[in-house]
């Protein structure tokens, strides 16, 4: 039976990014999640820009400091694509559960994706464009871990435990603040719930080391709720429901 390969770059291997390529990575994080902030561009096919730039640059600017990015990713089989359902599925329990429990300290701010108000078309416009963002949403969550890793790891001297629990609250604290101001700037809904769910997301890279499972957890979280929600606003409506 094989060793489990260990997580990249923290210790050097598969290639050495160094202080300065650590820092164009993270740099390129930033430009694409301001890009797709502080850029947006209405309707399709133009709003489908940014979300593409959101997901290629940071994974460009690790290949281009020499990074191997492809070993973000691994073998993907009947294993992990159970691994990717379960955490997905998990992902919403945990969700539902910590934003019901939060629902007595805070009012709760919706999605401003008006899903219910969708045609079938730009719903299925919708899960392409949030699919293509989700693949973005993992890579500048898990890029920063591994960053903060190498820095505990390499320049603090930390241990490989200490130095990955370092990099997990860190990372899932940035992901959490990403979702600020499309939450309406609610720092408890944010933290508190999208925290919590990032780290089950979190949790199956760990288990995997591949960003694939983490992606389609995500996906199916994010999916779900959209259909969810679009499945509710256009359901059947019984003629003798409103009957006194």
């Amino acid at each position: 039976m094989g060793v489990k390969p260990d997580f990249p770059f923290y210790n050097g291997l598969p290639a050495e990014l160094g202080g300065r390529g650590w820092l164009l990575v993270l740099g390129a994080v930033l430009v694409a999640y301001l890009q797709l902030v502080l850029l947006p561009l209405p309707g399709f096919p133009l709003n489908f820009i940014p979300v593409i730039l959101f997901s290629v640059i940071p994974l460009a600017a690790l290949a281009w400091v020499g990074g191997a990015w492809t070993s973000l990713f691994r073998r993907y089989g009947p294993r992990e694509f159970g691994l990717t359902i379960l955490f997905g599925l998990l992902t919403l329990v945990v969700s539902f559960a910590a934003g019901l429990i939060l629902t007595f300290l805070t009012t709760m701010t919706a999605n401003p994706v008006l899903v219910s108000e969708l045609s079938s078309t730009d719903l299925a416009l919708l899960l392409v464009r949030s699919g293509i963002q989700l693949v973005g949403e993992e890579t500048v969550t898990i890029l920063p871990l591994l960053a903060v890793m190498w820095f505990c790891f390499q320049r603090l001297h930390w241990s490989r435990s200490r130095s990955l629990v370092a990099g997990v609250v860190v990372s899932t604290l940035l992901f959490a603040a990403m979702h600020l101001p499309t939450y309406g700037w609610n720092v408890i809904q944010c933290f508190g719930v999208i925290g919590v769910a990032r780290l089950v997301m979190t949790v199956s890279y760990l288990l995997t080391g591949n960003l694939a499972v983490s992606i389609g957890a995500h996906v199916l979280h994010d999916w779900a709720l959209f259909f969810m929600s679009f499945a509710g606003a256009h359901a059947p409506i019984d003629p003798a429901a409103g009957a006194s």
